[in-house]
C-alpha cells in the first residue's frame, strides 16, 4: 500500500464533497488527510489516501470522469469594465452570452438606473488565458461603448474564490518551473502546513502570506537588489578572515591564507552568482584558489551553494543523510513532522539548492573520545597557522552541527547555536521570522539547543578567565562579536556592500 495526494475541485452544490468521498470508498482507499476550507477557497479540496498502486488509478479515473480531479492550473487574466449597454429588454443577455460563450466568469456586476450613472454597467469578470481574455475584450470593443478600468494577466487581481490558483501563479514565479504536475504537489505540501499551523490556532492565510513573503525577500534580493555586510578581520599572520553577511540565511566565512582559501559555509545557491561578484570587487580569486569547504550543518542557507565549487566539502555523517533526504530534522525528535520536511523542500526551491556533490563530500567521523565541554571533538582542522578543533553539537539546532574553536586565540564559530541577534538588520531579522513562524522553532530540539548555547558561552567566559583576552564568536548569522560580561558585541569595522555602489566603508567616529 502507498500514500498518494492529490488535488479536487469541488462544485458548490449539495453533497459535491460526499460524492468525491464516495469514489475514494468505491475503490478502496482510505484517506489519511483531507483538506477543505471554503473560507480559504469554495472550490479547492486537499486528500492524502493509502491505497494500492491499481486502486489509486481507479480513484484518479472515477474523480476525473465527474470533473473533480485538478491535473493543471489554468492561468485566469481579471478584467474590469465601465460598459454602456441599450437600456432595452434583452440587452444585458446578449452580452451575458457573448461572456459566456468566451468561458469568462461573472465576480460581479453592478447597475442601477436610478443611481448616479443610469446607463452603466459595471462589471468584473475572470477568463482562462491571457490571449482568449484579449479576444473578447476587442470582440466586446467592437459591439460596444467601453472604459476598461483594469486588464490584469497575472492573476494578482483574482478574488479568493479561486484562492489556491491565485497562489499557485505567485508560487510558479518563485521556483521557476511549468510542470503543474510538481506545482499541484508542492501546493498539496504548503496546504498542508497550514493546516497543521492552523490546527495550532494560526491563521491559514498569515501561513500562505508567510510562504509567499519567504520566497520574494529571496527573490527580491538577487541580481540588482543584492547586498552583503562584510566584515575585514586578521586572525594571525597568515590568515585573513571575510565575514560575509548575506541578504537572507546564512554568513560565509572565506579564510584567506598563504596557500588560497578555505570557506566555511556557502551560503544559498541562488546568492552564488551575486556573491562570486562581491569577491571579484574585494580581489578573492576564489574560483581559483578555494581549496576546501567545511559544512557547519545541513540547512540550505549554509550548504546550499556547494555544488558549484569542485573542492573536498568536510561534514558530519547525518549532514550528508539530510542532504540525503531533504529533511531538516533527520535523526532528531523532530524528524516525523511534516512541517519540517516540507519546510526543506520550500526553501530548497526558493534558494536552488545545490549541495555539494556526493563525490566531493568528506565525512567527518570521531577520532578521539576526547571532549571540550559537552561537545566531543570529533577531529582537527588547520587553516594556514591557525590550528581548530572540530566540536559536535548535541544536535539541538540540527543533528551533525558542527563547531570550530580555535583554543590559542580564542576564535569560536558557533554555527547557528550561538549568535548576535542585535546585529540583524531589520530585513534579514524578518527574513528570519519566516522559519520561526513556519516550523515553530528553527531549532529540531528546542530544549538541546538551550544546552548548546550555555554550553558555548561557558567556553567563551572559560577563554577569558585563563587568558584574561575576549573570546570571538563567529555565529551563523549576524555580526562578529566579542564575547564580553555575557553580551556579545559587534567588533571591527562592517562594510556595506552592493553591486551599484561596491564597497561603502562607514565613517569613522572621532
Amino acid at each position: 500500500m502507498n500514500r498518494y495526494a492529490f488535488v479536487t475541485t469541488i462544485p458548490t452544490r449539495t453533497g459535491a464533497l460526499q460524492r468525491g468521498v464516495a469514489i475514494i470508498t468505491e475503490h478502496n482507499g482510505n484517506i489519511n488527510r483531507v483538506h477543505f476550507d471554503r473560507g480559504i477557497d469554495p472550490h479547492t479540496a486537499f486528500f492524502e489516501v493509502t491505497a494500492t498502486p491499481d486502486e489509486y488509478e481507479s480513484i484518479r479515473r472515477g474523480l476525473a470522469e465527474i470533473g473533480y480531479l485538478q491535473t493543471t492550473l489554468e492561468t485566469f487574466a481579471s478584467l474590469k469594465i465601465h460598459i454602456h449597454l441599450p437600456h432595452e429588454s434583452g440587452a444585458l443577455n446578449e452580452f451575458l452570452t457573448m461572456t459566456t460563450g468566451a468561458g469568462a466568469q461573472i465576480t460581479s456586476i453592478t447597475f442601477d438606473d436610478a443611481g448616479i450613472h443610469p446607463d452603466r454597467v459595471t462589471i468584473s469578470m475572470s477568463v482562462r488565458e491571457s490571449d482568449p481574455a484579449e479576444e473578447l475584450l476587442d470582440a466586446l470593443k467592437s459591439r460596444y461603448p467601453i472604459e476598461v478600468l483594469e486588464f490584469d494577466s497575472t492573476g494578482e487581481s483574482l478574488d479568493d474564490t479561486v484562492f489556491y490558483l491565485r497562489f499557485a501563479q505567485k508560487m510558479r514565479s518563485l521556483i521557476d518551473t511549468k510542470d503543474d504536475d510538481f506545482l499541484l504537489q508542492f501546493l498539496g505540501e504548503i496546504n498542508h502546513i497550514a493546516q497543521d499551523l492552523t490546527a495550532r490556532g494560526e491563521d491559514p492565510k498569515a501561513v500562505f502570506r508567510n510562504v509567499l513573503e519567504a520566497g520574494e525577500y529571496i527573490a527580491a534580493t538577487c541580481g540588482d537588489g543584492f547586498y552583503a555586510d562584510v566584515q575585514i578581520l586578521s586572525l594571525s599572520e597568515e590568515v585573513t578572515l571575510y565575514a560575509i553577511q548575506l541578504p537572507g540565511g546564512g554568513n560565509i566565512y572565506l579564510f584567506q591564507t598563504l596557500d588560497g582559501f578555505e570557506m566555511l559555509d556557502t551560503g544559498y545557491a541562488v546568492y552564488h552568482q551575486d556573491v562570486m561578484q562581491l569577491f571579484a570587487t574585494y580581489n578573492l580569486p576564489v574560483a581559483e584558489g578555494l581549496t576546501r569547504i567545511i559544512t557547519s550543518h545541513g540547512d540550505a542557507d549554509h550548504c546550499g551553494a556547494g555544488g558549484f565549487f569542485d573542492v573536498p566539502a568536510l561534514m558530519h555523517p547525518a549532514t550528508r543523510e539530510i542532504i540525503r533526504t531533504g529533511n531538516r530534522a533527520w535523526g532528531s525528535r523532530s524528524e516525523d513532522q511534516v512541517i519540517e520536511e516540507i519546510y526543506t523542500t520550500m526553501i530548497a526551491l526558493y534558494s536552488r539548492w545545490n549541495p555539494p556533490k556526493e563525490e566531493n563530500i568528506h565525512l567527518i567521523r570521531p577520532e578521539t573520545e576526547e571532549r571540550r565541554s559537552i561537545f566531543p571533538v570529533v577531529c582537527r582542522l588547520i587553516i594556514g597557522d591557525l590550528g581548530f578543533e572540530v566540536l559536535e553539537t548535541p544536535g539541538g539546532h540540527q543533528v551533525g552541527e558542527l563547531v570550530l574553536y580555535c583554543p590559542e586565540k580564542g576564535y569560536l564559530f558557533t554555527a547557528d547555536s550561538l549568535m548576535n541577534f542585535k546585529s540583524l538588520t531589520d530585513e534579514r531579522r524578518r527574513y528570519n521570522s519566516y522559519a520561526d513562524y513556519l516550523v515553530t522553532s528553527v531549532n529540531v530540539d528546542s530544549e538541546l539547543a538551550r544546552t548548546e548555547r550555555h554550553a558555548l558561552s561557558g567556553l567563551a567566559e572559560e577563554f577569558t578567565e585563563e587568558t584574561h583576552r575576549t573570546c570571538t564568536i563567529f555565529g551563523g548569522h549576524g555580526a562578529v562579536s566579542e564575547y564580553r560580561d555575557g553580551r556579545l558585541v559587534v567588533t571591527g569595522t562592517v562594510e556595506h556592500y552592493t553591486h551599484a555602489g561596491g564597497r561603502e566603508v562607514p565613517e569613522e567616529k572621532p
